[in-house]
């Protein structure tokens, strides 16, 4: 069993990967990274932020709506639930 040169063995192992496995990286489509100015990254994340903060701010209003929606519906102080409770308690 001669030792097999570093390269072919690269290539080797390379092929044997690409015939047991079906995983592949996904070709690059956008342009390489680009160098930005401080101020640039600044605007940008500052930019990032906002949209973050009102995303949040959505999310948190629909949970908010969502629950005073559920305790609405749900909350009857004389409503039918009450009364067949108090039927079957009067029954006992």
């Amino acid at each position: 069993d001669s030792p097999i040169p570093p390269e072919e063995r690269r290539l080797r192992d390379k092929k044997h990967l690409d015939d047991i496995t079906a995983a592949r990286l996904p070709p690059l489509h956008h342009s390489p990274a680009k160098l930005l100015s401080i101020e640039e990254s600044i605007a940008i994340q500052i930019q990032q932020k906002e949209a973050y903060e009102e995303m949040q701010a959505k999310l948190a209003a629909q949970k908010l709506a969502e629950r005073l929606n559920i305790k609405m519906l749900r909350f009857e102080p004389e409503g039918e639930a009450s009364m067949q409770y108090r039927e079957v308690r009067d029954e006992d």
